[in-house]
């Protein structure tokens, strides 16, 4: 089998990043006709496009104006607007929350097929190996036969009394003989052993090669999906700004005040909400000692990610200029010369459980990693569940790389409660 490769994929915000399933020789190419039925299809749409049609929720301008004449009425429209943009931003986390559980899935499904890769290539290497050991015993074993074909293999010994004139002579030719006997017998059971290994390690590289496809097909779907949610998050998010827009012009027209205003309000009561909803840090207990974090390496870490801020979340992503959050993390650990474990936040998270690094939440200190989860059963093994993880970095803060519609940040850890893991890791721990 040859090797699968997926092609560059062009991100929105004009960055580029590879596609990790680097499975070589499967193309996902359109075929001619096909493409040049979707590209007239793509411009006859762009064409014929026009405008989306208003939501019937949203106020228009007269009721907005209408409102305005009306002391009771401006105030049940201003409050019917914010709450419209707040559902718009509810809307976005939803997506967001998605984008996030099914990138995993793709970083999992990434992991397994990036296992099985690695088996089929020592595999190859082994059976090409042992094909050549046996071709060689084979040979030597075919040459033997043949030189004794030619000095007439069934009177050997007979021949050998004849010819020797010295009893000493015979019994050292005989005793030849036996030896040679013995070194042909081992080169015939080499070649046996030799053949043996090389036809089950053939068979188990088919089986591998076979396994192989079969997580090819897995990545690429989740891969799909995870893009299609990804971009889904990225047209909310694009929806939203142009139909805020319209939200703060007619706040600002009900309050007599400037758009720019009204969107900072806005922002401010979004921040208010967020505050709100994050009530409590989750409470766990402890589950073993852990000691504090290497001073230096939490530093290195934390400022690796912070040299990151504001590069865009692209699926996948793990650097230089593009990440996703377990991306971020390991990358930035990796800096700091710790390994945290693979490319998947729940395997960081298995990772820092088989090491015995983990500490409740409430007990965080800088460089220590928080987890998120669709799960109550967080000290499971299983893959998947953990969706999102990000570097707490002190004084109430969170770094993260957090979703398709943001870029690399930092915000109040208690703007992210809802779904948080009650155990933070600390790789960075000195015992």
């Amino acid at each position: 089998m040859e090797p699968v490769s997926f092609n560059t994929l062009s991100h929105p915000s004009g960055n580029t990043s590879r596609f990790r399933v680097s499975l070589k020789n499967m193309s996902f190419r359109l075929k001619a006709p096909f493409a040049l039925f979707m590209s007239l299809a793509i411009l006859l749409g762009t064409i014929l496009a026009v405008p989306a049609m208003a939501n019937p929720n949203y106020p228009t301008a007269a009721e907005v104006a209408a409102a305005k004449r009306n002391v009771v009425e401006k105030k049940k429209m201003i409050e019917r607007i914010e709450t419209l943009i707040a559902d718009l931003e509810d809307d976005v986390e939803v997506l967001n929350r998605e984008a996030s559980i099914k990138a995993e899935i793709f970083n999992v499904a990434q992991e397994e097929f990036e296992i099985v890769e690695r088996k089929v290539k020592v595999l190859e290497k082994q059976a090409k190996q042992a094909l050549a050991e046996a071709d060689l015993a084979a040979e030597q074993l075919g040459q033997i036969a043949s030189q004794m074909l030619r000095n007439g293999s069934g009177g050997t010994s007979l021949n050998l009394f004849l010819n020797s004139g010295e009893a000493d002579d015979l019994l050292y030719q005989l005793g030849a003989q036996e030896k040679l006997a013995e070194q042909t017998e081992l080169i015939y059971q080499k070649s046996l052993e030799r053949q043996r290994l090389a036809k089950a390690l053939t068979d188990e590289l088919a089986s591998a090669q076979e396994e192989l496809e079969a997580k090819a097909e897995v990545a690429r779907k989740a891969f799909d999906e995870a893009q299609a949610a990804a971009n889904a998050v990225e047209a909310k998010v694009a929806e939203n700004k142009r139909q805020n827009r319209i939200f703060y012009n007619q706040l600002a027209s009900l309050r007599d005040t400037a758009s720019d205003l009204e969107r900072q309000r806005a922002e401010g009561l979004a921040w208010e909400r967020r505050q709100a909803a994050g009530t409590s840090i989750p409470e766990a207990p402890e589950l073993y000692k852990v000691g504090p974090p290497n001073q230096d390496k939490v530093e290195r870490v934390i400022a690796f990610a912070r040299a990151q801020l504001g590069k865009p979340y692209v699926l996948g992503g793990r650097g230089p200029n593009v990440w996703d959050c377990s991306g971020l993390t390991l990358k930035a650990y990796e800096a700091a010369g710790i390994y945290i474990g693979t490319h998947s936040v729940s395997n960081q998270f298995i990772n820092a459980m088989d090491k015995r690094q983990l500490v409740p939440v409430r007990n965080v200190e800088a460089g220590d990693l928080i987890f998120w989860s669709t799960s109550n059963n967080h000290l499971n093994r299983g893959y998947g569940d953990k969706y999102h993880i990000g570097i707490y970095i002190g004084g109430g803060l969170i770094l993260d790389a957090p979703n398709p519609s943001k870029p690399v940040r930092i915000i109040p850890m208690n703007q992210r409660l809802g779904e948080m893991v009650p155990y933070a890791a600390r790789p960075s721990a000195t015992r």
